[in-house]
């Protein structure tokens, strides 16, 4: 009986470690980027470049720290090459969806302010449930479904409050719907992903981020930055390089916790932790920017929040029920589809869920 309970509470401590990290990580990337994408010191209009060389700063380090096995006497590097054939084959459809997702993320900021951010890609929850539906076959309760009319509403409340503010960004906002669209996919398709690479989140990120390297490139063709690229001056400023190297090292940072957390716990309970963490970067950006919101546009972020909290209540006890019903040998694998999880997560989405639900 202690064993089992010391075995929960390590397991506690551990989603907390890393859920915590990531809420960290999280927002100090997104207070970078903006920084990166929208400030006169570097005023460089080529937000998908500037995500590329992110890119290549995570490449860079995984691969030194494959090379050399890890830290020593930290950790150990799993060893793997994003080259081999079976490798591609099998991780490049989540590469592709993880390239979207970054640079739709960053295309949004570029265009919208860190507060209204959180709003504008609010909708993954919404998608989830589309997807579930659509590739899964998977029905939602009508409970849940409610929450996700409410989660709309509050996006268009807020967006509505944004635009008499005088703030919208239309394509912004459209680039935040994309966003969230790719997150939910790369959510659901990295718990697939893993075991082609034995669970090992390093070397997911380091194949993601060697992929992406190449697949960036037609996307910066097209969307025309290349003369912007011909035309910048700041090349040589060791300001706009400390900047570009420290944007790296937070896209390699984000892109390593957002995998392990959903390793830890689950698509849904990663979604729900980037809401959560969202909103409270919303309040630290209207802070730190000086903005002052009407009672309307915060209700949006309010409804947002509070629906997307239920949701996953909602959800966890449609789990528990299910984990309650006989099933079919036959069937067991898709007892939890909704979330794509592995048996022995299960019990660690549902501890992270019922955290979450009470940290609330």
């Amino acid at each position: 009986m202690k064993d089992q309970r010391s075995d929960l509470c390590s397991r506690y401590i551990t989603i907390f470690i890393v859920v915590s990290c990531y809420w960290i990580v999280s927002i100090a990337t997104v207070f970078v980027n903006k920084t990166l994408l929208s400030s006169q010191e570097v005023a460089l209009e080529a937000p998908l470049f500037i995500t590329w060389f992110q890119c290549i700063v995570s490449f860079s380090i995984c691969y030194t720290l494959s090379r050399f096995g890890g830290i020593p006497g930290v950790f150990a590097f799993p060893k793997g090459s994003p080259w081999s054939m079976d490798v591609m084959r099998r991780v490049i459809p989540l590469s592709i969806m993880f390239t979207l997702m970054i640079a739709t993320n960053n295309l949004c900021l570029k265009y919208v302010g860190v507060p209204f951010y959180y709003v504008g890609r609010s909708l993954t929850t919404v998608f989830n449930v589309v997807f579930s539906w659509v590739l899964l076959g998977q029905r939602t309760s009508s409970k849940c479904m409610l929450c996700c009319g409410f989660i709309i509403f509050g996006f268009y409340l807020g967006v509505d409050q944004e635009s008499l503010l005088g703030s919208f960004s239309l394509i912004g906002t459209v680039y935040g719907v994309i966003g969230s669209l790719m997150l939910s996919l790369y959510s659901i398709y990295t718990k697939k992903v893993l075991p082609s690479v034995n669970q090992e989140v390093w070397l997911l990120s380091y194949y993601n981020n060697a992929y992406s390297i190449i697949l960036f490139l037609p996307l910066i063709v097209v969307n025309g930055e290349l003369p912007v690229l011909w035309n910048y001056t700041n090349f040589d400023s060791s300001y706009f390089w400390f900047q570009m190297f420290i944007g790296g090292i937070c896209g390699f940072a984000i892109g390593y916790f957002t995998s392990l957390q959903i390793k830890v716990t689950s698509p849904l309970t990663h979604n729900i932790s980037g809401t959560a963490k969202a909103c409270a970067q919303t309040v630290i950006a209207t802070q730190w920017y000086n903005e002052t919101k009407n009672v309307l546009w915060w209700t949006s972020n309010l409804i947002v929040l509070s629906s997307s909290c239920l949701y996953a209540r909602f959800k966890q006890q449609e789990m528990e029920q299910n984990s309650r019903k006989p099933v079919p040998e036959e069937k067991q694998s898709l007892v939890s589809a909704d979330e794509l999880q592995s048996p022995r997560d299960t019990d660690a989405s549902k501890d992270l869920e019922n955290i979450h639900i009470h940290r609330k």
